[in-house]
């Protein structure tokens, strides 16, 4: 599939469509009262939430920024991630720097498609799966992609990071 049911397509749908990889769209009423963007996800198309994976854009001490993923039911560790960065540390980057950077809103960062493509990491559990979930582009839009591919286009690196 390559667009949302609506027709109009994410910039991270269409990196995909242009990677030619495999990838299922799901859609679902997002909740403008809901800010755990995950559970929601999760709750709503009835998936494992070991399965979706969440973006968390992080800062380092030096201004860097990437592209953290767990899975949804997972705490990310910001030691494990400073380390895999090889910075002094890190945090969650500010909203508006992450939604600058990427092109797309808390609750719909996808890792594909950003406006500033951010170094990625995922957490060795994503080596777990097949396929896995993440953002689409938009809260209320997800999509199932095959691990290889995910890691492929969005140059990700794998590493433990998860508390």
């Amino acid at each position: 599939m390559s667009a949302t049911s609506t027709g109009r397509a994410t910039p991270a749908i269409a990196a995909l469509g242009a990677a030619g990889v495999w990838h299922q769209v799901y859609e679902y009423t997002h909740d403008r009262d809901e800010t755990s963007f995950g559970s929601e996800a999760v709750n709503k198309l009835d998936v494992d939430p070991g399965r979706l994976y969440k973006t968390l854009v992080v800062e380092t001490h030096d201004g860097r920024l990437a592209n953290a993923l767990i899975a949804a039911a997972d705490m990310l560790s910001f030691k494990q991630v400073a380390h895999t960065l090889e910075a002094k540390s890190v945090r969650l980057a500010e909203a508006t720097k992450a939604q600058r950077k990427t092109g797309y809103v808390l609750g719909g960062i996808a890792p594909v498609g950003q406006k500033t493509a951010l170094p990625t990491v995922l957490d060795t559990t994503v080596q777990t799966h097949e396929t896995v979930w993440i953002s689409a582009g938009r809260r209320g839009l997800s999509v199932e992609l095959k691990v290889p591919d995910l890691l492929n286009i969005s140059q990700g690196i794998v590493a433990p990071i998860r508390r």
